[in-house]
């Protein structure tokens, strides 16, 4: 039985944001259908070294897709040891027999999938006429979450970002207007209310354990994608927004616990009964997403294993028509 490796720098090569897109995009409609298995991500925490490890499985039965994948999230490992917060494996699965068709590194696909779902958000949720974006955070995701808006919109006209770290986002405009010239004017901003306020979308990418987006800064009609909210204890806005807002998950069991929702959930503020519902019931056509110009709508990410599989899937099936990575012999 052979298995295929992949590499980081191998897969950066062989998708694009709008290919990772279609995938997901068809995952969550499989999802919302009732055609994913899809247990919910287990954590193991490591709070000496300020980090934690997740798996996360999934089978899309229609589409004959099953994964499995261990990722984790260390916010000290780019200042302390020069890797990324977050780094993953991958396993693509053979239902049929349920050996391993490839392993592969999941970083890139974790980051690009991950932006995917922030963009499909953006499309179900946001003004169709979004013409200003702010991106709280300027690390990785933020590269995918402005990769993918950029691709639904076309271009946008403004673009601020703030980061804790100025030379972070100082280095993310540089390298960003590099990459998006003429699709959008990208500036740095020296704090969060400048990023969120007079915005159509806001991205929020941090790893932070309290509120850092104000309710006062947000404006009806406003799109909110919640990103990096997505362990236990992490929030990024401030709880009373999504008291206005038309809250929509990506999974309730994952959210509940560990995206956006899930300190004011175990708090009281709010409730099961204030969330809309999920992205994949909306992709699905079984809910409405934005009915109207003036909503504020929230989108709380915590990323599931179903995004995970499709877009390795993807990644293995251009891989074996490029003849790209290696084989070995498993079994």
């Amino acid at each position: 039985m052979q298995v295929l490796l992949l590499t980081k720098n191998e897969i950066e090569h062989l998708i694009s944001i709008n290919e990772v897109m279609q995938a997901v995009e068809v995952a969550f409609k499989e999802k919302g259908l009732g055609y994913a298995q899809m247990p919910t991500k287990t954590f193991f925490f490591f709070p000496k070294y300020n980090g934690d490890l997740r798996t996360m499985s999934s089978y899309l039965e229609r589409l004959e897709t099953s994964a499995v994948k261990v990722v984790n999230s260390h916010p000290s490992n780019p200042s302390k040891f020069s890797l990324p917060t977050v780094t993953a494996t991958i396993i693509l699965i053979d239902p049929k027999s349920g050996v391993p068709l490839a392993i592969m590194d999941g970083t890139w696909i974790t980051a690009m999938r991950t932006g995917a779902a922030g963009g499909l958000a953006a499309k179900y949720l946001a003004r169709r006429n979004s013409e200003v974006a702010g991106l709280v955070g300027s690390g990785r995701q933020a590269r995918t979450q402005l990769m993918a808006l950029l691709t639904l919109y076309g271009k946008l006209d403004l673009v601020k970002v703030w980061s804790i770290e100025k030379e972070s986002r100082e280095t993310f405009v540089s390298e960003m207007k590099d990459t998006y010239n003429g699709l959008a004017e990208i500036v740095s901003v020296e704090n969060v209310e400048d990023a969120v306020q007079d915005t159509d979308i806001v991205v929020t990418t941090t790893p932070s354990r309290v509120p850092l987006v104000r309710d006062k800064w947000i404006s009806e009609g406003t799109h909110i994608n919640c990103i990096g909210a997505d362990a236990p204890g992490k929030e990024e806005l401030d709880p009373i927004i999504l008291k206005r807002a038309k809250i929509v998950v990506d999974d309730w069991e994952q959210a509940s616990h560990s995206g956006e929702i899930n300190v004011p959930l175990s708090q009281g503020l709010i409730s099961k009964n204030d969330v809309w519902g999920d992205i994949c019931e909306i992709a699905a056509g079984l809910k409405r997403g934005r009915t109207s110009e003036s909503e504020i709508t929230v989108f709380t990410s915590t990323g599931l294993a179903i995004q995970d599989a499709v877009t390795a899937k993807l990644v293995y099936d251009k891989a074996i028509s490029k003849k790209i990575g290696q084989t070995i012999e498993m079994f």
